[in-house]
């Protein structure tokens, strides 16, 4: 993780650049050379910001899950009624998906190669995320917002396996925006959780 604030431009340039080449070389490919270079500083800034380039590759993933994790608690401590903050929790984390491609393609090709404490790290992150998200579910459920026919648990596995799946489609260049992806998707959810 990096020890800067992210404000900081180093470090942001860093990202940008292990993203970049992560995403076109792949993680075992791209060198620390090749990133410091690209980010137009030294090895050194690079090793006091990030200890190695598996917390780069930590860091890429992990700052898109933060800020999809605290955009989700904004929606979801509102006091609009659950399908209105679901709408928005389901079209922000496809929106912010598809504003992070690059982030999620890596994030799916190397998350294996991150150590197993930082996997678990990362899966942790990702489950406190899912349940959140759950929690929104449910309290609809409760409520009779939503039908409760079908465990929440499943619904969150089914809506983000698509979300996961934009990585495999998604061309920033073809018709829709993520935008209108994000709105699509929230509706087919809602419309499955209608009782």
């Amino acid at each position: 993780m990096s020890r800067k604030p992210p404000e900081d431009p180093v470090p942001r340039r860093l990202l940008s650049a292990a993203t970049k080449l992560f995403a076109q070389k792949g993680f075992d490919r791209a060198t620390v050379q090749e990133i410091v270079e690209a980010a137009g500083v030294t090895k050194g800034a690079m090793y006091h910001y990030f200890g190695s380039k598996e917390e780069l590759l930590y860091e890429v993933y992990s700052r898109v899950l933060r800020a999809q994790t605290e955009q989700l608690e904004k929606v979801a401590v509102t006091e609009a009624p659950a399908r209105l903050r679901l709408r928005d929790a389901c079209t922000d984390v496809v929106v912010s998906t598809i504003d992070n491609l690059d982030d999620m393609v890596i994030f799916q090709q190397s998350m294996h190669q991150l150590s197993p404490e930082k996997r678990k790290a990362v899966r942790g992150e990702r489950r406190r995320y899912h349940e959140r998200f759950r929690s929104l579910i449910e309290e609809g459920q409760s409520t009779g917002e939503f039908r409760s026919d079908k465990p929440a648990e499943i619904v969150v596995d089914f809506f983000f396996g698509a979300v996961h799946h934009l990585v495999s489609w998604y061309s920033p260049s073809g018709p829709l925006s993520g935008r209108q992806v994000g709105e699509y998707y929230a509706d087919l959810l809602l419309d499955s959780l209608r009782p």
